[in-house]
């Protein structure tokens, strides 16, 4: 178990040179974006523009902040995706291109190595208490918004906005979260 502090998080260009992510977190640890198994990052997008291509990858894209964008995913039709939406699965070595809505996003990004892991995005709000079932594979809860309390078995943590648990090799069981806030929970699993 490790928590990532929003103030660790490490700021990088994009491999396009189009804008900067932050990447919350990746393995193996310290792995470039040629040689990642799965990463998760959030980013800025202030204009139009291409996806950045990773040959091999498979991604989930949430909006979490502004009035979102149409995805046009490998000539498909535009997907229409904003902060209301579920997180959106698609291939990342395909092209796509953005079109913003009406201003500045930022979005979270899970990316898994298509051919060794997979990956399922679930947008979580927490009004009170709430049980999340640990699935026994790799887990990262990220909060967004508000403040989360998580007992898990004697330990207690806080996590704030920008702040992720991450479970590595988790043994089943469950988290016990408590407070107002809005969470992602990261499943990555081997297939």
């Amino acid at each position: 178990m490790k928590v990532l502090r929003a103030a660790d998080h490490k700021r990088m260009p994009w491999k396009n040179g189009g804008g900067e992510t932050v990447e919350v977190a990746i393995s193996p640890e310290g792995a470039g974006l040629a040689d990642f198994d799965w990463r998760v990052s959030m980013a800025t997008v202030a204009s139009d523009g291409p996806f950045s291509v990773f040959p091999g990858i498979d991604r989930t894209l949430s909006i979490l902040e502004g009035n979102g964008m149409h995805l046009s995913i490998g000539g498909r039709a535009p997907v229409f995706l904003t902060q209301g939406n579920d997180p959106l699965f698609f291939p990342a070595d395909v092209p796509v291109t953005a079109e913003l809505i009406d201003g500045t996003i930022t979005d979270l990004n899970v990316m898994t190595r298509r051919d060794r892991l997979r990956h399922d995005v679930l947008r979580l709000v927490i009004d009170g208490r709430r049980e999340l079932p640990l699935p026994d594979e790799n887990s990262l809860l990220l909060c967004h918004r508000g403040q989360a309390e998580i007992d898990l078995a004697k330990d207690k943590i806080t996590l704030v906005a920008g702040d992720a648990l991450l479970l590595e090799e988790a043994v089943g069981g469950c988290l016990q979260l408590h407070g107002k806030a809005l969470l992602y929970a990261i499943t990555i699993a081997a297939i």
